[in-house]
């Protein structure tokens, strides 16, 4: 069973690893009853995807380790405070908890800024530079209908 630092210290050790393997310098692991279920490291630009934060990778393999996509008993430990992103994801898989080095401003000092994301979750919908509109709505609610009347989904 490890403990809290040497979780921190392997993701760290990924983030300075994976700056040498041409990615961010962003590492995560995701553990379970003590032990390392997954890793993570930013792909973003070795896969030229924006989603490939550490994070979400090591969500995405814990979950295909795991076998669900309920990651309840996990936690967490990143190089970096979570951006907007991979904070939800992590509460979208269920994790219980959330350990981090680096802060979003020790973030932003390095080149990696994501401030106005937070402050653009601030604003109403109507004052955001991303523009937002509604189309087909009542067509739309049609998988809502479907999905609700479905006595096979998974919850």
């Amino acid at each position: 069973m490890g403990e809290k630092n040497d979780f921190m210290r392997e993701a760290i050790r990924l983030s300075v690893e994976n700056i040498d393997d041409c990615g961010g310098p962003f590492g995560a692991v995701i553990v379970k009853d003590g032990k390392i279920v997954s890793r993570g490291v930013n792909r973003v630009t070795a896969s030229n995807d924006p989603t490939a934060h550490a994070e979400i990778n090591a969500i995405r393999a814990a979950a295909q380790v795991l076998g669900t996509f309920d990651l309840s008993g996990c936690e967490i430990y990143t190089s970096c405070e979570p951006c907007p992103m991979c904070l939800g994801a992590s509460y979208w898989a269920r994790i219980d908890k959330i350990y981090y080095g680096n802060t979003k401003d020790d973030a932003c000092k390095a080149g990696f800024d994501d401030s106005f994301i937070y402050d653009e979750l601030a604003k109403q919908k109507s004052f955001r530079q991303l523009v937002c509109e509604q189309v087909l709505r009542e067509e739309a609610l049609d998988a809502f209908s479907r999905w609700a009347e479905n006595e096979d989904k998974i919850k």
